[in-house]
């Protein structure tokens, strides 16, 4: 049997579960948050006097967290690519009588992530500290351009992808939250927190997907994780631009804002590789090939060789002037 037929048997196998796992990482839409209850009621006598606060309180912060604020927002609205993307992956099926558990729990995954884009847009609609259309441009190309990010439609390589891009996000708001306040900005930090615990429970339920998958077919899923982290996981917004701009000639600039920031940086992504490789216990990972052995022997030690090579990185200082974030941005 080919390796793509085994995977496509592996996830059949693990279908079974999609039940669970929806019940178990994710809320009910009757019963979790929505943008609403964290915005301004329009329908209020109130509602300019709430947006007047907003203003006030958005004004003590910097260039460095606006440009990491956008980018953030731009990288959730691109929703439409990433579910197009997990819907063509091998053994997800949503069409017919064959429509089964992995593509009800994509768009299970896809309403939850939803609501992250359109709260944190309308927030910087009403903060008045950034250039609305040269976001919505921005947004408009990200999802024009497509993304890869090196997976094929491959499950086992677009959920070692998730796993670690979900944790990864979950650092990004929870960072951005605990910035906004301790600026005196309790209504973002709120609304940063409770989107970093949205993407925790993803990250917990894609982990939990390739643990599964470890179980059925380790060898193929050792070196899925291997050939993932020998390209990078890359960003999904890494092509990222501005109006004008060339695919992905913004990233590298906004990057350097989150490193700056110590939103995300080059040593979180290396303890993501570090919790992933524990919770998946890969020196305990029995019935590999040879193949296997050195792809585990790889990542084992990557690590360590990561950790040396940021200890090197210099990120420069000066600001690039996005587009996104006018002069008055600029505090």
């Amino acid at each position: 049997m080919s390796a793509k037929n085994i995977r496509i048997e592996v996830m059949r196998a693990i279908e079974e579960k999609v039940n669970g796992f929806i019940d178990q990482y994710l809320i009910p839409i009757q019963d979790i948050w929505q943008p609403t209850d964290f915005l301004p009621d329009p329908q209020s006598d109130g509602f300019l006097d709430a947006v007047k606060q907003i203003q006030e309180e958005s004004k003590d912060l910097g260039y460095d967290f606006w440009v990491t604020m956008v980018a953030d927002t731009v990288t959730e609205e691109a929703l439409p690519t990433y579910e197009s993307w997990l819907m063509d992956v091998e053994g997800v099926d949503q069409h017919g009588e064959n429509k089964n558990g992995w593509s009800k729990w994509v768009r299970h995954w896809t309403a939850e992530e939803n609501r992250h884009g359109d709260v944190l847009n309308k927030y910087l609609y009403l903060s008045g500290r950034v250039n609305m259309r040269e976001v919505e441009i921005t947004t408009q190309h990200l999802i024009a351009d497509g993304f890869d990010i090196g997976t094929d439609r491959d499950p086992y390589k677009n959920f070692i992808y998730t796993s670690f891009q979900e944790l990864a996000t979950n650092i990004s708001h929870k960072r951005v939250g605990q910035m906004a306040k301790k600026k005196g900005n309790v209504l973002l930090g709120k609304m940063c927190t409770i989107i970093a615990g949205d993407e925790m429970r993803h990250h917990l339920a894609y982990r939990e997907f390739v643990k599964s998958i470890f179980e059925h077919d380790p060898n193929q899923m050792m070196l899925a994780f291997a050939d993932m982290m020998k390209k990078k996981i890359v960003m999904p917004a890494h092509f990222l631009r501005e109006s004008g701009g060339t695919i992905g000639s913004a990233f590298e600039n906004f990057s350097n804002c989150a490193q700056r920031l110590g939103v995300y940086t080059a040593l979180d992504y290396i303890d993501i590789l570090k919790k992933l490789n524990s919770y998946w216990e890969l020196d305990n990972i029995r019935g590999l090939n040879d193949d296997g052995e050195r792809a585990r022997d790889y990542l084992m030690k990557l690590p360590d060789r990561l950790e040396r090579i940021a200890t090197r990185m210099k990120f420069p200082e000066d600001q690039y002037h996005f587009k996104w974030v006018d002069a008055n941005g600029r505090l």
